[in-house]
């Protein structure tokens, strides 16, 4: 199953790592860090331009870690994660 990030931004459920709450996640200094470093890497993808919420972060069967920026909150994504799973069995 997918989770909507924002406009046409999806991911497969089962890729998921977290769901974090940017505002409170990026106080800690390794958080910035880690963010920093992503987007050094371009492995970051916006799913909105509208102010950030959120952040996801997925790593597929490839192993390849992204990091999907999002203006929808943590809290109505993580929602919608447990409707999804909650679904499949």
């Amino acid at each position: 199953m997918f989770l909507h990030l924002g406009n046409d931004s999806c991911v497969y459920a089962k890729n998921i790592i977290a769901v974090m709450d940017i505002e409170n996640a990026s106080t800690s200094k390794i958080t910035k860090e880690y963010l920093s470093a992503v987007g050094r890497n371009k492995q970051v993808i916006y799913c909105s331009y509208d102010m950030p919420k959120s952040f996801v972060v997925t790593l597929d069967d490839e192993l390849t870690e992204r990091v999907y920026i999002s203006s929808i909150s943590s809290a109505t994504l993580i929602k919608r994660l447990k409707l999804i799973t909650k679904s499949n069995y």
